[in-house]
Order: C-alpha cells, then structure tokens, then sequence
C-alpha cells in the first residue's frame, strides 16, 4: 500500500489529524489529541502502530506474521503492522476502525459531540 493511500484512509476518520510531534520519522494520527495510529513513514515496508484490545492484538500476531507487538507502545493494547503486503487491505482496514472507534470511545461526550458535529 502506498503511503499516500494509506493516509487517505487514516485521515478520513471524522476528527482525524496528522502531526510529526517526533520528527520527520513518524507521522502520527489523532483524534481530540489522542493518538489512535503512528505510521513510520521512513521505514520500508511501511509500519504502522494502532491500537486494539488486547485478545485481538494476540490474534493478530497468531495469524499474520507481519503483526508484531506495537514497536515503543504498550504491548497489550498496540500493535505493529509491517505493510509487506502479508496483511490484507480489508482486514488493515479493520484494525484502523478498531484503533480509531477504541480512541473514540474514550472521549468525554463534549469531545464526540465536537467531531461528530464537524
């Protein structure tokens, strides 16, 4: 996948921002500045952190060796997807809502009225 595709996608999420608090190297996607997906951007493959709950992090990692515990993040709740193509893109879609509707429904209900409004 090509980063200006998956960018697209992350930025599509209703609230969704992208910073580089870190330096050139890591783009990082929030919501409310929250953050709910990190993308390496200098990495080849691409690799990408997102969160998710933590019986399916484990699953994940089971079933697709390109899906590593979450590179700098807590190791329960993130992962690490390296975009070597091992991965489909329905199934990286998936993660992306997941990580994305996880940070969402964290948010105090001024803070989703505010995105859902925007």
């Amino acid at each position: 996948m090509k980063i200006e595709d998956l960018e697209k996608i992350l930025l599509k999420k209703q609230g969704a921002s992208k910073s580089f608090p870190f330096g050139d190297i890591y783009a990082v996607f929030k919501i409310e500045n929250k953050v709910f997906a990190i993308l390496a951007i200098e990495e080849n493959p691409l690799r990408l952190n997102l969160k998710c709950v933590p019986i399916d992090a484990l699953a994940y990692r089971d079933i697709y060796k390109s899906v590593i515990p979450g590179y700098h993040m807590n190791k329960k709740h993130w992962n690490t997807i390296i975009l070597d193509g091992n991965v489909p893109q329905e199934v990286l879609e998936d993660m992306i809502n997941e990580s994305y509707n996880l940070i969402f429904n964290k948010l105090t209900k001024k803070q989703k009225e505010k995105i859902l409004l925007s």
